[in-house]
């Protein structure tokens, strides 16, 4: 199974722990709730929520409709978050529509607090600016990027000449 198959299994997998409240009704906070449980396929330590890329939230008689803003034009991982937000969002037992916009652009400012605390905690430098960036294992600011291309478009690779370990960055946009 690919990585990104294995994000998506664990994206289902969460789908079926979440459910309406009891007496059925559903809430924009409980749709809320469930988004932060949808993990970036790309950054899975991440929530959506946490990513920031979660733009608009509605619930009406329609349905769910979700408008996320990509990271990056062209961002491969866009379909595998969209099936995933519409999976666990189907575990309220409405239609879920899910759409892409660029009427505001993403920027790694939308990062939350809690998301840039646990890129941190898995080794990846949160984003900043290449000159500060640090270190996610000693915070040492010893470090140099070895390419500005990493496994992904928002990602760079980096060493640190302080503990000689080679992290990534994600790239402040």
């Amino acid at each position: 199974m690919s990585e990104a198959g294995t994000h998506v299994a664990v994206a289902q997998a969460r789908s079926r722990a979440g459910v309406p409240a009891a007496d059925g009704s559903t809430t924009l906070a409980a749709i809320r709730a469930a988004l932060a449980e949808v993990p970036d396929p790309e950054l899975p330590v991440l929530s959506v929520v946490d990513l920031g890329i979660v733009h608009r939230v509605d619930l009406n008689a329609d349905g769910i409709a979700v408008t996320i803003l990509p990271t990056f034009v062209g961002c491969p991982a866009l379909d595998v978050i969209r099936a995933s937000i519409a999976e666990r969002l189907g575990a309220f037992g409405l239609p879920v529509r899910v759409d892409t916009t660029f009427e505001v652009p993403w920027t790694s400012e939308r990062i939350s607090p809690a998301g840039r605390r646990a890129l941190a905690a898995a080794g990846i430098a949160p984003p900043s600016e290449p000159d500060a960036v640090r270190c996610p294992f000693c915070a040492s600011g010893m470090v140099v990027m070895d390419s500005a291309f990493g496994p992904t478009q928002c990602r760079s690779l980096f060493y640190c000449r302080g503990c000689r370990q080679p992290f990534e960055a994600l790239k402040a946009v």
